[in-house]
């Protein structure tokens, strides 16, 4: 922080995201110099390899310069803009309740770091507002995604601004129906279509731009460089749900969760699928951090981790599915919680598919995806070797595996010793 006699210039710089993370990209300013700003108001928004988040402004004041032009990246500590503060608001902490709505808090004042530039770049313009309320991004991306008037969502913030909070908790209220998830259970209606008042902005590039989204393009780039670097091969086996389905309602959560501790549960008895290939190093792991790939809609999708997975029940498994999908969508997850997985499944049977040939999220060996539950007629032995047609719910289980590192006949036991794990869950 540097003062002067007249006015106290606050830094606003390139937070530190976790650990693993050193440096950040600039993907959007939210507001122009020369204007007026509220603290904790989102300031710029910014990209890591992982994540997207919002920098929030440490103070209430003027925005006096902005440094680093869009689609620049910097280290963690950058100085990216300039705020002279209003008053004694340079010291003041944000009043209680009234956390930002970001993640990432701007790095402290000591941590000013050699701007990259000295020339003020003219950002686009400030995220709209609705009326005399102004919501940050994060807040509209929420509601766009629930369908939700924010106009009806009490605010707690200073001035009664809406914060994330606010409508998570107006989610939790009951009042309209949560959009589904990618790794949620199919058979879950849509949702109606979000007010054009509340929708998001950056989502996806306006109909004939012709230009993809950050989001996108990385998604891209990761799943080209995946297809050119392994030897993809996919193999799948049905599944009879019954147990799980019997399982599931009775404990209130979804087959996921069972899908998730069968998988486990074949790992450790397959310890060659729970690995990382890296070049010519292979390397299997002890534990299993489970990845589950959630859809943030059209922003694409991002695969939080489970960290120590396997220490997890079917209930304990649905808690943390639950809990990172949710906060996956609100654009809360730290970097940490995206990196390490050493085995992903991903779930899209919401919307009816009954296969798919996932691409392996490197530098994994594999991956299992888990279809839509149907109810098929199929054919059912009984103790006795008699035959006969019932209605069972049914299942296809596809695992795209790497040769270079797997052969189909492990695959396929693999895949056989999820089935047996499913199909003999205890039901009562």
């Amino acid at each position: 922080m540097s003062s002067s006699r007249t006015e106290t210039v606050v830094d606003v710089t390139m937070p530190q995201m976790g650990v693993s993370v050193a440096e950040g990209t600039v993907a959007a300013w939210r507001v122009e110099v020369g204007d007026r700003i509220a603290a904790d108001e989102t300031i710029c928004e910014i990209s890591t390899d992982k994540i997207d988040t919002e920098v929030p402004a440490p103070v209430s004041g003027v925005v006096t310069e902005i440094l680093v032009p869009v689609e620049t990246t910097v280290e963690v500590g950058t100085v990216l803009a300039r705020i002279a503060a209003d008053g004694s608001a340079a010291t003041e902490a944000p009043a209680n309740g009234d956390a930002p709505d970001a993640e990432a808090p701007a790095a402290p004042e000591s941590a000013a770091a050699p701007a990259p530039s000295t020339t003020p770049v003219a950002p686009p313009a400030a995220a709209p507002s609705n009326g005399a309320r102004r919501y940050s991004p994060v807040v509209q991306r929420i509601a766009a995604e629930h369908g939700i008037d924010l106009g009806q969502v009490p605010g707690t913030g200073r001035g009664g601004r809406v914060r994330k909070q606010d409508v998570l908790a107006f989610i939790e209220s009951g009042a309209p129906a949560e959009a589904p998830l990618h790794i949620e259970s199919p058979y879950r209606p849509e949702p109606p279509p979000a007010p054009a008042v509340a929708a998001a902005p950056m989502a996806v590039p306006a109909a004939g731009s012709g230009q993809l989204s950050r989001m996108r393009r990385r998604i891209g780039e990761h799943m080209k460089r995946s297809l050119e670097t392994a030897a993809t091969c996919t193999t799948w086996i049905e599944v009879d749900m019954s147990r799980v389905e019997a399982a599931r309602k009775r404990l209130g959560v979804t087959a996921l969760a069972f899908v998730a501790r069968a998988t486990i549960d074949a790992l450790r008895e397959h310890p060659a699928l729970n690995a990382w290939l890296e070049g010519e190093k292979y390397t299997q792991h002890a534990g299993v951090n489970l990845g589950v790939a959630v859809s943030l809609g059209d922003d694409g999708l991002i695969v939080p981790v489970i960290h120590n997975a396997h220490e997890l029940s079917p209930e304990g498994l649905a808690i943390r599915i639950r809990d990172l999908a949710t906060r996956a969508r609100a654009r809360q997850l730290t970097p940490d919680e995206v990196r390490d997985g050493t085995f992903t499944i991903t779930n899209p049977g919401q919307y009816g598919s009954i296969m798919a040939t996932p691409i392996i999220n490197q530098p994994q060996v594999a991956i299992l995806d888990f279809e839509a539950v149907i109810k098929r007629p199929v054919v059912v032995t009984d103790a006795d070797g008699n035959d006969s047609i019932a209605i069972r719910p049914i299942t296809i289980l596809g695992l795209s595996w790497d040769h270079r590192a797997l052969d189909g006949a492990l695959s396929a036991q693999f895949l056989a010793t999820v089935k047996r794990h499913l199909e003999g869950v205890v039901a009562a």
